[in-house]
This record gives C-alpha cells, structure tokens and sequence, in this order.
C-alpha cells in the first residue's frame, strides 16, 4: 500500500515527510493502523548520531497504540479489528530469559537495531527503489505499519488509544525503573533525576510503590513543576541541591533508591548520583548512554565499603505481555495518570516542531495523531 512516513536520511538531517511503498504483512506479521506515536527522546538520539549502528535511511518512531488491519499467514495471537500496543521488544516467551521471567531481555532484541523485519531479515518500507529500516522493527512515525505480531500487545477497546501508546516505552520504562529496578519500598527515600516523559513516569512510580519523600532533579522550570503534579515531595535544579536537602532531610542517611532518567546517560553522572545514595543504596541507569561511552566515574570504595549498587535498566525491566495491559489497567482506576502527561499533540508533517519542543523543554511527552 500507498502511505506516508517520516524518515531520516543521516544524521543531523531533519525529519522529512516521504510517500513510501508499504509491503503486504508476510508470515507471523500484522499490519496496524495507527492511531498515535509518542515522541520519545530515543529517536532524537538518531538525529544526533547518539545510538551506534543504525541504518540510515530510517522510519523513526518506537511508541505506538493502533488497529490490527490486516495479518499475514501464521498469525495466531491477533486478528483484524484488535486494538494494541507495539513494543520495541519482540518477546518470543520460549527463549531463556522470557521463561525465566525477564521478557524485556528476550533474545529477539539482539536484532531490533538492524531496523529489518523480525520474520525473514528484510525490509517492508521502500521510497522508490530504496529500502528504508524501522527503529526498532517498528517505525511508528507512520499511520501503517507492518510487524512481527511478538511485537504487538492486544488491549481492551475502551483505552484511547492516544493514551495507550505512552506505555509502549516511556510510561513502562519510567515505571519500572522505579517499581522493578529500583525495587522502591513503602516509606522510603528516593531521587528522579530528569523529568522528562521518563523520569515523570518513574516519579509516579515511586509514589504508587509508597515512597515517602521523591526528589525531582531537572534544570527546566516546567519539569520540575509537572513532577510535583505527578507526585513528586521536592524538585529542585541540580544534584548539589538535592544532596544538600538530603543531608537535612534524612540527617545524612540519604537516598535509598537514586533513579538517572535524563535525556542523556553519561559517565561522570554516577559518580555524583551515588553521592545521593545511602549505604546499600540502588543507582539505576536507565537513559541512554552516547555512543562509545565506556568511562565511568564513581567512588570504588563506596561501592565495596558502603554496598551501593549500580544496575541498569531496559524498558522498565517488565515484561510486555503482563506489563501493558497492568498498566492501562492502573491508568483507568486513576492510579496512572496518562492523560495529563501529553502535554501537545502534532500532526505527522508538525513532527519537527515537536521535537523541537522536545529539545527546549516544552514537553513531557508530545504525541503524533494520525486520526
């Protein structure tokens, strides 16, 4: 079929609206009809050049809620008509770490950056002659898509679907850093450092797993305004600040749980941020890291005399399947709040200025409506 897609040709280029040529699902695929995308800060980092590897051109877009449209031969998890939400993480629920309960790190993974199809290692977007790749095998920069039916999550028809594409990756993401990762406990002390989507997301996490004191770290004035909103005890501009509240607060025991959900992961933040830490306090690395990063900075002896830990964190360390569906379900029951997190919405061909609004701080999370 005939639709549109915003792709990227290189990086540092901006998003360019392209007729593209989608191919028919093949087997164990679907076809889905979108009906949003979020704006995740991961695809500016392809703008950036911030994530090795990626095959240009490309279809952004990894956060997306639509309508099963059509499925290929060998599809036995969905049909026509199904509301769902996509994950970048295609679990197959057979391969060892699914069974083992750590969907997030399924094999299939390994091949998501390749930006080909999961079922044969091809392409199904095409502008002319040229085969395109899909961030993540996914693409959602597009009102159609076509993917491994592992990678879509079926839903209840009455979540907007709007709202339903946040928890694709950042709502999941953000949450289960502070729910599973960071393993927060009723009573406890913990820091959110940058609040965009993500750290938002960990900040009503922490709440619901019954945080007592939540210090928002971010250096724009809106986002610590909206974690307060969300649930957040403290904000403030900088990670001396916190520390300094910390000391008075907790008379120097400090943070049990210190969550880095920034724009941007870089190796002299966790130094600092285990400065936060008590003693067996959790550091939890969940940004991402600029390419080739492999220089930390952090006190060794902290870590050995003192037991801090330093974990990272892949999409909320939740599991797809069971993950989405909770999610959405807390959101109804008002537990979650979704919708106040979109903070503007764009068209497809506004998507520039949207992540230009991303890049000045303007929002939590910004949304493409294709309908």
């Amino acid at each position: 079929m005939q639709t549109q897609a915003a792709v990227l040709w290189g990086v540092g280029e901006p998003w360019k609206i392209e007729d593209v040529t989608l191919d028919e699902p093949r087997r164990n695929e679907i076809r889905v009809r979108l009906a949003a995308s979020g704006l995740c800060h991961t695809d500016e980092h392809l703008v950036t050049g911030d994530i090795p590897g990626v095959p240009y051109p490309i279809v952004g877009g990894h956060e997306g809620a639509g309508v099963v449209d059509a499925v290929g031969p060998g599809v036995d998890q969905l049909t026509e008509g199904d509301h769902v939400v996509l994950t970048f993480i295609p679990a197959c629920g057979v391969c060892a770490f699914c069974v083992s309960g750590h969907q997030n790190l399924c094999d299939n993974g390994a091949h998501i950056m390749t930006g080909r199809a999961l079922s044969d290692g091809g392409y199904r977007v095409h502008v002319g002659d040229q085969d395109v790749s899909t961030y993540t095998s996914l693409g959602t920069f597009s009102p159609y898509v076509v993917v491994n039916q592992l990678a879509a999550i079926k839903i209840d028809d009455d979540i907007p679907l709007d709202r339903a594409a946040l928890v694709g990756c950042g709502v999941t993401t953000g949450w289960g850093t502070a729910v599973n990762a960071a393993d927060v406990r009723l009573g406890q002390t913990v820091v959110v450092i940058g609040c965009g989507g993500l750290g938002i997301s960990a900040v009503q996490g922490a709440r619901a797993a019954g945080a007592t004191e939540i210090v928002a770290i971010d250096p724009v004035e809106f986002k610590r305004t909206q974690a307060l909103q969300f649930g957040a005890t403290h904000a403030t501009e900088n990670i001396a600040n916190a520390a300094a509240y910390l000391v008075d607060r907790t008379r120097g025991v400090m943070a049990d749980a210190v969550m880095i959900t920034s724009s941007l992961a870089a190796g002299e933040m966790i130094g600092p941020a285990m400065g936060l830490a008590a003693k067996r306090g959790r550091v939890v690395v969940t940004s991402t890291a600029p390419r080739g990063q492999e220089t930390v900075t952090m006190s060794l002896a902290e870590l050995t005399f003192w037991e801090k830990q330093v974990r990272g964190c892949l999409w909320g360390s939740a599991n797809p399947r069971t993950a989405i569906p909770e999610l959405l379900d807390l959101c109804r029951r008002g537990v979650l709040k979704l919708d106040e997190m979109i903070t503007r919405t764009y068209r497809l061909d506004q998507i520039n200025d949207g992540y230009d609004d991303l890049r000045n701080g303007r929002n939590i999370r910004g949304v493409v409506l294709f309908d």
